[in-house]
């Protein structure tokens, strides 16, 4: 069991319109890499504690598909729209009198069917963004009928989980009273949620539950995920991360503790983090899982190999709590 079945040669074709030369070559040194980090790791070499990346599933300012997202990114686009811009109105909330006026919106989304009439209406899209990409990752993913429900999980993580049923819902007991409270209040605002929903849909009934460490908060996910596939505790997980906070008490938070860039006048190039003259982080929003699994499951199952996970850490500098 020393060799993979790495994804396919040119699982990502690139168009001969592609934008910018490089995208002809970035694929082949990614593919490279990821082959050479797959095949020979160095720190283990026992098959059920390898833990590979078979997946993916995203929703994301470009779309649902994994392979548009990737080209969007290699060509460069922004997916940041000014919020009171005729280009690509939001019309979420009245921006007008925010300092920051623009954000990384997702437009047009749509669950393609993968949630049912009645809670795609009645779910934050925290949870819908989690339940989609979660759905197309296995979707996508070949043959799972043999895999055993009791050891496979769900941790996808969330910060704020479902700000607008909270948000909207306050105000309905400000206004109206307690009696105009949803009873799904309390479950649709919870961070968890959006693993629970899925598992009950995928009947995962392996490690389930939700992290939440600001911008961090994928990364935990992968490496936890990862942690109870090399204790044994599961053969896949399903992980990543779930966010939909823009909204007016979204924006209006980040303003208020002056995280957010404000340069109203150039959206698309705002979210600058390495540059001399960066004034904030850009607001976005979506969500995005890999399918992780250990090398024996994947190969038993014959599954297509994208990467191997090596491993991670968990720390924390102390230091402060908006600028660790």
């Amino acid at each position: 069991m020393n060799s993979l079945r790495l994804a396919p040669a040119n699982p990502l074709p690139i168009p001969q319109n592609a934008p910018h030369r490089c995208c002809r070559r970035i694929p082949t040194q990614i593919r490279s890499a990821a082959s050479s980090a797959a095949s020979a790791p160095k720190r283990e070499t026992d098959p059920k504690k390898r833990v590979v990346i078979t997946r993916m599933g995203l929703v994301s300012v470009f779309g649902n598909d994994v392979d548009d997202f990737y080209f969007r990114l290699l060509a460069g686009d922004s997916g940041v729209s000014p919020i009171d811009s005729g280009v690509s109105p939001i019309d979420r909330f009245d921006a007008s009198k925010f300092p920051t006026r623009f954000a990384g919106q997702i437009h047009g989304f749509s669950t393609e069917g993968l949630i049912d009439g009645k809670n795609d209406r009645r779910l934050d899209d925290s949870l819908r963004y989690c339940l989609v990409s979660g759905k197309k990752a296995l979707l996508s993913a070949d043959d799972l009928s043999g895999v055993d429900k009791a050891r496979a999980g769900v941790l996808v993580g969330s910060d704020m989980g479902g700000l607008s049923v909270f948000s909207d819902n306050v105000q309905a007991l400000v206004e109206k009273g307690h009696r105009k409270i949803t009873p799904f209040f309390v479950p649709y605002i919870l961070t968890n949620m959006g693993v629970a929903l899925l598992a009950m849909d995928a009947g995962f009934m392996g490690p389930n539950y939700s992290i939440s460490t600001a911008c961090a908060t994928s990364n935990y996910c992968f490496y936890a995920s990862a942690n109870h596939i090399w204790r044994g505790e599961a053969d896949l997980m399903i992980a990543g991360g779930t966010e939909a906070a823009i909204l007016s008490i979204g924006i209006g938070g980040f303003v208020a503790c002056r995280a957010l860039s404000q340069r109203n006048d150039d959206p698309k190039t705002a979210s600058r983090p390495w540059d001399k003259d960066r004034d904030g982080f850009v607001m976005g929003e979506g969500a995005g899982v890999l399918v992780m699994e250990s090398l024996e499951h994947a190969m038993k199952r014959d599954a297509p190999i994208i990467v191997e996970y090596l491993g991670g850490a968990v720390n924390c500098d102390a230091y402060h709590i908006t600028d660790p």
